[in-house]
């Protein structure tokens, strides 16, 4: 069998893509051959059994045209085609690789729904996603499959420390509610709270300006710290010395939570999509600051342990794969 997968970037060092060598090293072991086609391009990451083709270029169009000369070089003997996260590559390829009846899978994880993305749904014979509302659209063609967890590379030993630790890791954005956790904080005394994340544009600098002023106004600059963006070895040590992530992020199922769990770290979170992990005393309401306080302050920093065994079983990279070959090597 030969699988070929599109994806953004294959690199074990990018801090929000390097997830996607464990998702290619596990689709791997499951088939004769994998090509990777990606912006960039890590040979020395690829499996023994793998090859890359990097489709970079100054232009939109150049980018496409490089992702289809890649295909069209690969027709022979591919068995299925993997879109990875961005819809376009979906859209591009179909023309190639549908009449040749080849399946076209999307993996799609975001509450995002525009024009592009329903294109992509038509285009593609199947859309793969993490629970029923990682994919806002009702469509026969969608199956979930859960989250792609590399639980090994979480699965290492606490380090214990005095106080309780709190831990938020995302993009700084209006939309991820960190203002809410950080005034929750604020009325816990014995809690510490560390934010790390990447501002990358005007208004994400904007919303960490404005984080750094509230810690200042409530007082809490000597327990709450706000931080740049961490690598991936950098997330696993974070979560080593962590008693509870907390996450307020709206949308899809967000992934820091499921990396949590997976370290056996306690996880408040507010989104639903995040149930068919969290037990149901672990959300609070999403502008909740004292519901979220009386949590922080009763929570238990060993309760996280049951949640490594969940994502084990429903949201390992492992399960992940079974799922998108069972449906990617099913004919159109």
């Amino acid at each position: 069998m030969k699988v070929l997968f599109v994806t953004q970037q294959f690199d074990p060092d990018d801090p929000n893509l390097g997830i996607v060598v464990a998702q290619v090293e596990a689709i791997a072991r499951r088939v004769d051959e994998v090509v990777v086609v990606a912006e960039r391009v890590v040979a020395s990451a690829l499996p023994a059994n793998a090859r890359g083709y990097s489709f970079a270029s100054r232009t939109q169009a150049g980018r496409g045209a490089k992702l289809v000369a890649a295909v069209v070089r690969e027709l022979r003997g591919l068995d299925a085609v993997i879109a990875h996260q961005i819809p376009l590559y979906a859209i591009v390829v179909a023309p190639v690789v549908r009449p040749a009846r080849i399946p076209l899978v999307l993996w799609w994880s975001h509450w995002k729904m525009d024009a592009v993305v329903r294109v992509a749904e038509v285009a593609s014979t199947k859309v793969v996603t993490v629970g029923p509302t990682t994919f806002p659209r009702e469509s026969r063609k969608v199956v979930t499959i859960g989250q792609a967890i590399d639980v090994d590379r979480f699965a290492v030993d606490r380090i214990p420390h005095e106080g309780t630790q709190a831990v938020v890791i995302g993009r700084y954005s209006p939309a991820k509610g960190v203002d809410t956790i950080v005034r929750a904080v604020a009325q816990v005394p014995e809690l510490r709270l560390d934010v790390y994340g990447p501002a990358p544009n005007d208004e994400a600098r904007r919303e960490r300006d404005s984080l750094e002023r509230l810690v200042q106004e409530l007082g809490v600059a000597d327990r709450v710290a706000l931080h740049g963006p961490l690598t991936r070895d950098e997330v696993v040590d974070v979560l080593r010395r962590a008693d509870v992530l907390v996450n307020n992020a709206p949308g899809g199922a967000d992934r820091i939570v499921y990396e949590a769990a997976a370290a056996g770290v306690p996880v408040l979170a507010s989104n639903p999509a995040h149930d068919d992990l969290l037990d149901p005393e672990a959300f609070f309401a999403r502008d909740d600051v004292s519901g979220l306080a009386a949590k922080l302050a009763t929570v238990d920093r060993n309760a996280g342990e049951h949640l490594r065994a969940r994502v084990r079983q429903n949201h390992s990279v492992e399960s992940w794969a079974d799922g998108l070959l069972r449906l990617a090597l099913t004919p159109p």
